[in-house]
């Protein structure tokens, strides 16, 4: 099964903490949205390992816009 993980806000991409293939656990930091001049970080939902990775440092995304697949 998959966890598709979207943005939940528009900002900026400061930083990613995983990178494909790395095992993850539930609430640990897949990457960190600025918005607004605060620093979000954005939480794996589930357990797993990172399928896929569509975001990099310094790129704005949009509420929704894909940011990782989590297979677990």
């Amino acid at each position: 099964m998959e966890e598709i993980m979207e943005s939940p806000l528009p900002g900026k991409i400061v930083s990613v903490d995983v990178a494909v293939g790395d095992v993850v656990e539930e609430g640990m930091v897949v990457c960190t949205i600025e918005a607004m001049k605060m620093d979000n970080p954005i939480l794996s939902l589930v357990n797993g390992s990172v399928k896929e990775l569509t975001v990099t440092p310094g790129v704005n995304v949009k509420t929704g816009d894909r940011i990782a697949v989590i297979e677990y």
